[in-house]
């Protein structure tokens, strides 16, 4: 059952009168966080997704949170790969300006993109804008709603719900820009990995410079796009040392 939303009729006529008179100005926030999501050590439990569901109180239907499954090529060469996503925070969120009540912010310290659910019509415009599908409509309360990376988690100094329910430690949160040159300590990344901000399928991240970086599968790497951040060091080849056989003594 859907948390319940009390909604102030007052109170969202003077948001969108409010909302009329502002000018957009994009937020740059001290701070951005972002997910790390490993495509090729996931295997697809969807525990995230349940998670997300149960803390945000959704009924059958929106989700938050999506694993999709990636199959193709022909026997024998033939792969599989999950992709995760929610919102990805944007650092020029599409959504925000199209809402007309003002419901839609972004967090100047740490770029978490929220939506305050009293001022939601419904109108479901930020839906259309999305170019990742995040907004989803809940018809049984006529609001749209989204991943908000449990900010009362986030403030209480814990991670989001689907981070924690991850069994494999593929899904993880940290400051993006640390995400990107692979300073910030997670298990979702080995050290000998490189990371990517877009995977095929997705939409172009160009146009609203999403807070996500994958670890992508060899066939989901988009021709092209290089690496981010620093390129792994090669290991250096440990000297072999020959072993020097044992010679016993023998009578005689």
């Amino acid at each position: 059952m859907a948390n319940e939303v009390v909604k102030d009729q007052g109170a969202i006529k003077e948001a969108i009168v409010r909302r009329k008179k502002e000018v957009y100005t994009p937020v740059k926030p001290a701070q951005q966080f972002g997910f790390i999501h490993n495509n090729v050590d996931c295997i697809g439990c969807r525990a995230c997704e349940i998670a997300c569901k149960d803390k945000n109180g959704l009924p059958p239907g929106p989700r938050f949170r999506r694993v999709m499954y990636v199959e193709g090529g022909t026997y024998p060469q033939v792969y599989a790969y999950k992709v995760n996503m929610s919102c990805n925070h944007c650092a020029e969120p599409a959504c925000l300006p199209t809402c007309p009540t003002g419901a839609i912010y972004k967090r100047e310290k740490d770029g978490i993109v929220d939506i305050d659910s009293s001022l939601c019509i419904g109108c479901r415009r930020c839906e259309a804008a999305c170019p990742f599908g995040a907004p989803q409509f809940i018809p049984e309360q006529n609001i749209v709603s989204k991943c908000n990376m449990c900010v009362d988690e986030i403030d209480a100094g814990r991670k989001p719900y689907c981070v924690q329910a991850c069994m494999m430690r593929v899904l993880d949160i940290g400051p993006i820009d640390q995400l990107r040159n692979g300073t910030y300590a997670t298990k979702a990344r080995a050290e000998h990995e490189t990371v990517v901000g877009q995977v095929k399928g997705m939409a172009d991240p160009e146009l609203t410079h999403p807070s996500i970086v994958f670890v992508a599968h060899s066939q989901g790497i988009v021709q092209g796009t290089a690496p981010l951040g620093n390129a792994p060091t090669t290991p250096k080849a440990t000297p072999v040392t020959p072993a020097i056989p044992t010679v016993g003594k023998t009578n005689g």
